[in-house]
């Protein structure tokens, strides 16, 4: 092993014990070993500065701020307050179809802001119909995490393992291209929480009943507390409407989808234009835009971006992929699928998705290429398996937010998820190479 393989493996060890460990924020974590790797020599700072500017940073960056002025018109809310009247009407079936509505919005917005709002709707309306909400915060973050990696801009996770992968000379991914097996994988996912999820659940005895909370509105340019996200006081924020820029916005958001669906630009430059849009139409006000950038994922992504670029630059990850591969090639690409899958969910459970697509994606394509097949089913693979890890609390940040506001146990994720974990494997397993063949 070289100096420089030496301090790649090293910072990386690092910045995995780290994260593991949890006391120090993970986007300082990602940046103090891009700075150690830039200090020490091992990497350049032009691919520092690539790792920044790399298209998926400026796509997740533009999304941001797209959905934060639908977000800050009111759109959001309102569909909200809809749902709202909509389970007082019909109970926990207007629950379960709340539910599923912000799956569906889950793959096209981030997940969230939709789980701030409708978690405190789900809580309220549960109580109403003398019903425990402890049986449906679980399964609306679920149902959006599960919802968020059906698309390509879905989650920050699926942008960052495309633009690995079109580094590693791979042909684009295209918007919906790990639809068709992310959306079989969410509705087996989603029937397993239908059927089992409220029986794992539920309370002893019955719960109290509480009158419907009526949500603070807050006015027009007054921002929430972002300190407070997490804390269910967080829980209270609506927006009025304001059909202007509520119409812009949306407008805007299908357009850069369109686009970048039908192939006219990547995603990264019709989200950028579509923000920039935003902005000189009046529809979110520069400040705004900029609050809405959410720079820790943004630099959590850029700083694991440096460190995967260290494995890579140095031979590390070469020599790393070489040992699995010895391993895994003999038993064939499913069996190989099989494995690669599993890996990924582990290590979702313990480390941050963008660290998972740092580290996993590079293997798959060298796996696939060892095996000689096409590398498109392991980074479909990837993609689903860094998002649908459902075993902890603490893995993904709408897991923390009904975690707190249901006044969950740690029993209870690991009670329900291990099994959803272990379910939507073997689903997406199964269907990956129908729709993504070797």
């Amino acid at each position: 092993m070289s100096p420089d393989q030496g301090v790649a493996l090293f910072v990386l060890l690092a910045v995995v014990a780290a994260l593991v460990h949890g006391r120090m924020r993970a986007d300082v974590v990602a940046l103090t070993g891009a700075a150690a790797l830039l200090i020490s020599g091992t990497i350049r700072p032009v691919e520092v500065q690539a790792a920044f500017a790399s298209p998926a940073v400026i796509a997740l960056a533009s999304l941001f701020v797209i959905a934060y002025s639908i977000e800050r018109s009111g759109l959001l809310s309102l569909l909200i307050r809809s749902a709202t009247r909509l389970c007082g009407r019909l109970g926990a079936v207007g629950l379960w179809l709340v539910i599923g509505l912000c799956g569906g919005a889950s793959a096209f917005l981030n997940n969230t802001p939709i789980v701030v709002l409708a978690a405190p709707v789900v809580r309220d309306v549960a109580r109403s119909v003398n019903l425990s909400p402890k049986r449906f915060l679980i399964p609306l973050s679920y149902v959006t995490i599960m919802g968020g990696a059906c698309t390509l801009i879905g989650t920050s996770t699926n942008l960052l393992v495309a633009d690995m992968a079109r580094n590693a000379g791979q042909p684009a991914i295209g918007l919906f291209e790990m639809a068709p097996a992310g959306l079989i994988v969410a509705a087996v996912g989603g029937l397993y929480l239908l059927v089992f999820g409220e029986r794992l659940l539920s309370d002893k005895g019955p719960p109290p009943t509480a009158p419907l909370s009526v949500p603070h509105q807050l006015e027009p340019g007054e921002p929430p507390d972002d300190a407070a996200l997490g804390d269910p006081d967080m829980f209270t924020i609506d927006r009025p409407l304001d059909v202007n820029r509520a119409l812009a916005s949306l407008a805007v958001f299908v357009g850069v989808v369109v686009i970048a669906a039908v192939g006219l630009a990547p995603i990264a430059a019709a989200a950028f234009a579509g923000a920039v849009l935003l902005i000189l139409v009046r529809a979110i006000s520069a400040e705004n835009a900029y609050q809405g950038l959410r720079p820790d994922v943004l630099l959590l992504i850029a700083g694991m971006v440096v460190v995967g670029l260290a494995l890579e630059v140095t031979g590390l990850a070469e020599l790393a992929t070489r040992g699995m591969i010895g391993w895994l090639q003999p038993l064939g690409p499913h069996v190989a699928l099989l494995m690669l899958y599993g890996v990924t969910l582990f290590l979702t459970e313990a480390l941050s998705n963008a660290t998972v697509a740092v580290l996993v994606t590079p293997v798959a394509v060298a796996l696939a290429e060892s095996l000689g097949v096409s590398p498109r089913p392991f980074l479909v693979a990837v993609m689903l398996a860094a998002s649908n890890a459902f075993a902890t609390p603490f893995g993904y940040q709408t897991n923390v937010l009904v975690f707190q506001l249901g006044k969950y146990r740690y029993a209870d994720f690991l009670r329900v998820g291990l099994p959803l974990n272990v379910l939507t494997w073997l689903a997406a397993v199964l269907v990956i190479p129908m729709f993504s063949p070797f």
